[in-house]
């Protein structure tokens, strides 16, 4: 049997096409009782609207892009690829799909965009991770409705879900302080990401919350970005000079990691010798050992969060921005202990 069409629900309610898109795309503009023949035929001829039945009078594409450059797409450092499967599972409640689409960090010209955003092929814009400012730049002339998500663009006039980044690092260094620990150092990389900076200033602000010297030495922030290999070379080059240090706080799970495997290479114990702490959770307990003390991050409900933003935006032209604050949670593991 072959599958039911608008044209034959138009037939069947005896309206015109025009009216049974009207009526799939809930327009006020239909009365009650034509809304019901059409809704009575719809559910006869169990016919299941396409996404160019409802596009016909909202002019939308059912679509919505999401993107994120390429050094965030990876399956050993999964938190992005986390959001993204959480913008998926919402997208099916608000009757969307995601299309995903990588860019390089260094975009110079339109070549570089996207092809959904060239053939105009997506209703909205969820921008994950920090991403150059020439590519804002660019995709704020299409005039689409855009969502950030871990990233405050310096405009600061967009919608955006955060983290709360400060307090997660107040979490994790007040942690290791109520362990006793007094030197504590700090590994950091892309330090001017506004998340990883905040992570910083929360270290700081724990430091003097505790009456405990802010020591510029303990700190090792110079690594291009928040990698496993850089997480490595910041523990070889803080621990080189200071030998005294017995905890740190590493502003992410790669770079925890990475300094993780140093101290075990360089014959040192964790947590007996040096206590470590992460921030994201993005590695499963078991998967490495110790098991990583860390700073959870809900990174499939900023998905879902996400998504609930830009459909709200699609739907209404007089949307206000909104920032959304997510809050975070100290996970205690292993990799830390009480001296």
């Amino acid at each position: 049997m072959k599958n039911s069409t608008i044209k034959d629900v138009a037939k069947m309610a005896n309206v015109s096409i025009a009216t049974v898109s009207l009526v799939i795309h809930d327009h006020k503009r239909i009365s009650p009782e034509t809304k019901h023949k059409v809704q009575q035929a719809i559910e006869q001829l169990n016919y299941h609207p396409s996404r160019s039945a409802r596009g016909l009078v909202s002019r939308k594409t059912g679509n919505v892009g999401f993107i994120l450059t390429n050094d965030h797409f990876l399956r050993t450092e999964p938190f992005y690829t986390q959001i993204f499967m959480g913008t998926e599972f919402e997208a099916r409640d608000h009757e969307l799909y995601v299309l995903l689409a990588t860019v390089d960090s260094n975009i110079k010209d339109n070549n570089s965009l996207p092809r959904f955003i060239l053939d105009k092929n997506i209703d909205g814009i969820i921008v994950a991770g920090k991403v150059p400012n020439l590519l804002i730049e660019k995709l704020k002339k299409f005039d689409l409705p855009i969502v950030f998500v871990d990233y405050l663009p310096s405009d600061k006039k967009s919608s955006v879900i955060s983290i709360d980044n400060e307090q997660g690092g107040v979490l994790a260094t007040t942690h290791l302080i109520e362990l006793g620990h007094t030197h504590i150092g700090f590994i950091g990389g892309d330090i001017e990401h506004p998340s990883i900076n905040d992570r910083f200033n929360g270290y700081k602000k724990a430091l003097v919350n505790a009456k405990i010297p802010f020591i510029q030495k303990y700190t090792e922030t110079e690594e291009d970005y928040p990698a496993r290999a850089n997480g490595y070379n910041a523990a070889r080059k803080l621990f080189s000079d200071h030998k005294n240090i017995t905890a740190v706080f590493a502003c992410n799970d790669a770079m925890a990691i990475g300094a993780m495997q140093y101290l075990k290479d360089s014959g040192k114990l964790i947590p007996d010798d040096v206590s470590i702490i992460g921030f994201d959770d993005v590695v499963p307990e078991g998967m490495i050992i110790p098991a990583l003390c860390t700073v959870s991050v809900p990174k499939l409900e900023m998905g879902v969060e996400a998504m609930k933003l830009i459909s709200e935006q699609i739907k209404n032209p007089d949307f206000k921005n909104k920032k959304i604050l997510v809050p975070v949670e100290l996970i205690v593991r292993q990799s830390t202990r009480k001296i």
